[in-house]
């Protein structure tokens, strides 16, 4: 990868407040290199640039990682792996598996999970209301609408666990068709450095007294 990846990446998380050693410094570059080497015969983001996708990819998925606390993560159309990817290295504690229907994306993953060596991470190649398991927090940036997320993953959460939606903004009509027995607990607006301008928040969601479960 380019210096300008390198210094944008090292700004970016030191901006964020998260700190990595040498190893996981090199994976996240190592990462970003798969990344833009698969990307240009599979089409597996529509972000060209590696200095772009420094932001887009590695900086985004990093800034929740101050929410996430495991020790069992599901990333829910997780697409090439993002946000999982990014929070597996910089956690080698936290259990991740990334869930996406799309054959070539979960094929990228498995792939840099392999060269990586992540063995925190498992890739798995299901549509959601096929898949099974539970989860302390289950994430995804890839939902369009919250509803959605909430009502497809209900069944994989923890009794005590919460939902993580990365968000850009929040309409009044997606709150209102949350499911019933499940409630916004904090939204907070992230700082994505080289995302200027794009509205960025992350939704804490957990089910309500009452609730499933």
């Amino acid at each position: 990868m380019t210096p300008a990846c390198e210094r944008i990446l090292d700004q970016g998380l030191a901006a964020l407040e998260v700190a990595v050693d040498a190893a996981q410094r090199q994976r996240l570059l190592a990462l970003l290199g798969l990344l833009h080497k698969w990307n240009r015969a599979y089409n597996l983001t529509a972000v060209r640039e590696p200095e772009a996708m420094v932001a887009r990819h590695l900086l985004d998925s990093a800034s929740v990682a101050f929410a996430v606390r495991g020790p069992r993560l599901l990333d829910v159309g997780a697409g090439p792996g993002f946000p999982g990817l990014v929070l597996a290295i910089l956690d080698p504690q936290l259990a991740v598996t990334l869930l996406d229907s799309n054959g070539k994306k979960v094929r990228f993953q498995r792939q840099a999970v392999m060269e990586l060596g992540l063995d925190n991470v498992t890739c798995a190649q299901h549509r959601v209301e096929a898949f099974s398991g539970e989860y302390d927090q289950i994430i995804s940036r890839a939902f369009a609408a919250l509803g959605d997320f909430v009502g497809l993953t209900e069944p994989l959460l923890a009794a005590d666990g919460e939902w993580l939606a990365m968000k850009g903004g929040l309409e009044a009509d997606e709150r209102e068709a949350l499911p019933a027995g499940v409630s916004i607990e904090t939204r907070q607006a992230l700082e994505v450095p080289g995302l200027d301008g794009a509205e960025r928040q992350l939704l804490r969601l957990r089910r309500t007294a009452g609730g499933d479960r």
